[in-house]
């Protein structure tokens, strides 16, 4: 496959952009980037995708997020305001994930994948919670998220606030799905089909939900299965004053003595950190993700960012759930420092950096592959946007664009591991109406047990 003409944006280090472009696909990969007529003349015979006019650039990568809350937009349900981090999860989200069945959490995952999609996602780091039906949540995740063709990195959200019970069933299905998705699935016992675009990890609530005694555990677990740990960290103070309390240690520094923490793990938000934390996180080489329009909406703070990138911290960008739009979740990384700082010269280069850049780093080391380039070698996971702007497009100038012009609802065409899932904004590998008729009624259904 050639996906021909417009700009193509390699997203490199220089942010290089090539007018009259193409792309060569083969086998699932980046066979060749370069000019159009060289391109075609070295794969002459193979499906052409005409982009004249249009951008062509890199899968975009979504590191923290959660498809389990997809059902709940718009939720209409008796849920009493809340005045604090804490009181929002014990209202809502703690409510959800209880009342979540087997076939809401299906259906959560194959909407959210369409609305990803659509909105030029091609890998996501998800970070699953069904308290009340645990065993086998994270394959009834994978399986729609197989057939729609993303790329994805699943683990269970293990917490001691509902019980040993559900605690032991968190840990036994981080485990039993990090060794399926090590074996390319498809097991005796498991119906996920076989794929290599999927991986694991495993998955914690936050410190403040969690035992000294199942942190070790868990923590042990993932260093046993070769995988890293997911976790919300300092998200809010009350997470701080816990662990404070119970081991005289802020959180980053509880995390660290059970070992958390390190190079394949994941530390989302981060916000209430100091300066010894944000040190431990770098030497750690532990993965943290800024979500700022959550962050936003919970009222919970703004993580230093700038200040980790400074310190060493390799940052990269998610939704928490709030969005499927990377392309929004960007506009905000973008304007929320200088807004917070009253400085606008600070913040300028945090979007670009944290999701096309350090994103791009991070899925590639969770699923040890080249991820988020346009070089051959890497997976052929590739957006067309239709995007023909008035100013040039040009070497240098692609993060103004990217701000200041560049939207979710301007993809077109998106093909994951060579495979197009979506050409002119028609979905190829999932019936879009159907799955959203099901989803409807699943909402109706979930918010009555709510």
């Amino acid at each position: 496959m050639v996906i021909r003409g417009g700009h193509v944006a390699l997203l490199d280090d220089d942010f290089t952009v090539l007018s009259d472009g193409a792309v060569a696909i083969e086998g699932g990969r980046i066979a060749g980037v370069g000019n159009a007529s060289d391109i075609a003349s070295r794969f002459d015979g193979a499906e052409t995708i005409d982009a004249s006019g249009k951008l062509v650039m890199p899968g975009l990568i979504n590191a923290h997020t959660h498809l389990y809350s997809a059902l709940a937009r718009g939720l209409v349900a008796d849920i009493e305001p809340s005045s604090s981090f804490t009181e929002i999860l014990e209202h809502l989200w703690w409510r959800l994930d209880r009342a979540l069945t087997l076939d809401d959490v299906r259906l959560s995952a194959a909407a959210g994948a369409i609305d990803l999609i659509r909105n030029g996602t091609t890998t996501i780091i998800d970070h699953h919670a069904s308290q009340t039906h645990i065993d086998g949540s994270l394959s009834a995740v994978a399986e729609p998220l197989n057939e729609s063709g993303l790329r994805f990195n699943l683990c269970f959200e293990i917490s001691d606030r509902n019980g040993e019970e559900a605690r032991e069933a968190g840990l036994a299905e981080n485990e039993r799905f990090a060794r399926l998705a090590a074996s390319g699935g498809s097991s005796g016992e498991d119906h996920v089909a076989r794929s290599q675009r999927m991986g694991a990890s495993v998955g914690l609530h936050a410190s403040f939900t969690l035992d000294d005694g199942t942190l070790e555990r868990a923590a042990g677990m993932a260093a046993d299965l070769g995988v890293g740990c997911h976790i919300h960290v300092a998200e809010d103070v009350a997470d701080v004053e816990d662990s404070v309390r119970r081991s005289g240690k802020r959180v980053v520094e509880r995390l660290e003595s059970f070992g958390v923490l390190g190079p394949r793990s994941i530390a989302a938000h981060c916000i209430h950190v100091d300066q010894r934390e944000t040190a431990l996180l770098a030497e750690s080489g532990t993965i943290v993700v800024h979500n700022p329009q959550s962050n936003m909406n919970n009222a919970v703070g703004c993580a230093d960012v700038p200040g980790m990138l400074r310190g060493g911290v390799l940052m990269g960008l998610g939704t928490d759930g709030f969005t499927a739009s990377m392309f929004d979740e960007m506009k905000v990384a973008n304007l929320i420092h200088r807004h917070q700082s009253g400085d606008p010269r600070v913040g300028h280069d945090v979007a670009a950096r944290l999701c096309l850049l350090n994103n791009r780093t991070i899925a590639s080391r969770l699923f040890d592959d080249r991820i988020g380039r346009l070089e051959p070698g890497a997976v052929a996971d590739v957006i067309v946007l239709d995007y023909d702007p008035p100013t040039p497009l040009q070497t240098g100038n692609f993060g103004g664009h990217l701000i200041f012009g560049l939207t979710g609802w301007m993809v077109e065409t998106v093909i994951i591991d060579g495979r197009v899932v979506m050409r002119d904004r028609e979905l190829t590998t999932v019936d879009y109406q159907d799955i959203a008729a099901r989803a409807r009624e699943r909402a109706r259904d979930l918010w009555k047990r709510m």
